[in-house]
């Protein structure tokens, strides 16, 4: 028969308030994790806008450090946080970084892909090959770098899409915001009188822009090129522009040279009318 007067002995008032006790202690270390956190994060996004006001950082390489810096932080605020609640159990967290020893060997080949992502994150922004906001291609993905961290890098499709990619997988990575953009449009125009008449016209309209756009930096130049197959003259408008300002204005130097075509009856070939080899992603 068991012996039902060991649970009458409980004294349930004493456990209650000691179970009490410790859920209290549990949210006061969450409420502190959650506002240290906050107030840590504001502190590192503060002093890198600081620095890169005062010492000529770029805004996209202060995002950058900022986030890393924040990544790391976080990290080290979730292992503190786990300490103090197996501290409240009285268990000897000592004991178990002694037995993680033991086992490490076995959970380093598991965690071999974690480790890659973290030494190439950390190559990756020393060697500043991308930063927040940069248009990069790397592997199957291209678009916009939203953010950088250890682990993995986010970049936005120019279809919305955010793409997650372990830093491990980013073996070659091209980034086209490095330095000034190509602007290219292509207009082909039958190899007749015309053409002198359409190379006037490029050349106003490129010397309007170049006053009205402040993001076109050199040009627009037009070069004249004869195809030899088709007989056509090839009318290629070139132009230096901001960076991730050139679908933009490739789109902006079609309009005004297509209208003005129009306006003077030059004749454009039918398929070659929406023809803009320049530009291969959408405009931003």
């Amino acid at each position: 028969m068991p012996d039902y007067k060991k649970f009458t002995e409980i004294d349930l008032g004493a456990l209650a308030l000691s179970t009490g006790i410790l859920v209290l202690k549990l949210l006061a270390i969450l409420i502190v994790y959650i506002v240290v956190r906050n107030i840590g994060r504001k502190i590192i996004s503060t002093t890198f806008g600081r620095m890169s006001n005062r010492k000529g950082m770029s805004n996209f390489r202060a995002k950058t450090l900022a986030t890393l810096v924040i990544s790391v932080y976080t990290y080290a605020l979730i292992f503190m946080a786990f300490v103090a609640v197996f501290g409240l159990f009285s268990i000897d967290i000592r004991g178990l970084l002694a037995g993680a020893g033991i086992v490490g060997l076995a959970i380093g080949f598991g965690a071999q892909g974690l480790v890659n992502d973290v030494v190439t994150g950390f190559f990756i922004l020393l060697e500043k090959q991308i930063d927040v906001g940069d248009y990069i291609t790397t592997g199957t993905f291209n678009g916009i770098v939203e953010d950088v961290e250890l682990r993995t890098t986010k970049v936005r499709g120019f279809d919305g899409t955010l793409h997650y990619i372990p830093n491990r997988l980013i073996t070659s990575v091209s980034n086209h915001s490095r330095g000034n953009m190509r602007a290219l449009v292509d207009f082909k125009i039958p190899s007749t009188p015309q053409v002198e008449e359409a190379l006037q016209i490029v050349k106003e309209e490129s010397r309007l822009l170049q006053q009205e756009e402040p993001a076109i930096l050199e040009g627009p130049n037009v070069l004249p090129v004869v195809e030899a197959d088709t007989g056509l003259t090839v009318l290629r408008i070139l132009a230096r522009t901001e960076n991730l300002k050139q679908w933009s204005m490739e789109q902006k130097i079609k309009d005004r040279l297509q209208q003005r075509f129009r306006q003077a009856g030059i004749s454009l070939p039918s398929a070659e009318e929406d023809s803009n080899e320049g530009s291969s992603e959408p405009g931003v």
